[in-house]
């Protein structure tokens, strides 16, 4: 889905007239022949669109801070990558203008977990014996998700690990926009290191049970909290928040 870079910059610029996307479309090396199959497919896997009188538009451009679902997402895994090991714990809480709206937590089997995870999580495999399956898991939190921002502190991490773990199950891919607090954090906090359990410190954020998912998804949503606070520009949409996480001036940090 290569040609998805190219029709997201454009609409980062500006809606598209349907005709002009139907036309990258056609000319793209596409997953389906048929537009509107492929248009579903999109829909499907998170990226954030809406059709409105012939236009095409990237809903993070069009929704204002307020009015935007922000998924935050923390996962635990018994390695360092998809490929190598899985998801065995999932944590994820959606947030709407300083509200939570819903959560979403659950183990997953697994037949082995290293000794150094089960230290630093305190999962055990006899933990997990009586929990759903990957694939299930998976399905119940792609439905959750949508097309919401996926949100987590160090988001390379985790988008890639549920991406990859999506399609290793034939279960699309991530397209959602996403969002780093680390990055956010480091525009918008002033601190010495911005490692989650080093802000709840620094934050006073009390929350127990570091190294378990839900309860680090909950301990992002206090930093989120706090780096929207923290904002000394003026933001007028998602889009615009997402920019400045990535391209705005590092806070000075602590002496």
């Amino acid at each position: 889905m290569n040609y998805l870079n190219k029709l997201v910059l454009k609409l980062l610029k500006a809606p598209l007239d349907i005709e002009e996307f139907n036309k990258i479309l056609r000319k793209a090396d596409t997953f389906f022949e048929n537009e509107d199959l492929e248009k579903e497919l999109i829909l499907s896997n998170g990226l954030p669109l809406y059709f409105d009188n012939e236009k095409v538009y990237l809903k993070t451009t069009q929704n204002r801070l307020k009015d935007q679902v922000f998924c935050i997402v923390d996962i635990e895994t018994n390695a360092g990558n998809a490929k190598d090991g899985q998801i065995i714990e999932i944590g994820a809480i959606k947030f709407k203008n300083g509200q939570i709206l819903e959560t979403y937590q659950s183990l997953v089997t697994a037949r082995f977990i290293p000794l150094k995870v089960q230290e630093i999580t305190g999962i055990t495999v006899d933990m997990l014996d009586d929990a759903p399956n990957l694939k299930d898991v998976l399905e119940e939190f792609k439905i959750f998700l949508e097309d919401d921002i996926f949100v987590a502190h160090n988001i390379e991490f985790d988008y890639k690990f549920v991406s990859d773990s999506f399609k290793k199950y034939d279960l699309g891919e991530l397209l959602n926009r996403k969002l780093c607090t680390i990055e956010l954090a480091k525009r918008t906090i002033v601190s010495s290191r911005y490692g989650l359990q080093y802000l709840k410190e620094n934050l006073n954020i009390n929350i127990d049970n570091h190294h378990r998912a839900f309860d680090d998804a909950l301990s992002t949503v206090e930093v989120f909290k706090v780096s929207l606070e923290g904002i000394d520009i003026d933001i007028q949409n998602t889009e615009e928040l997402i920019q400045f996480s990535k391209e705005a001036d590092c806070k000075e940090m602590i002496s």
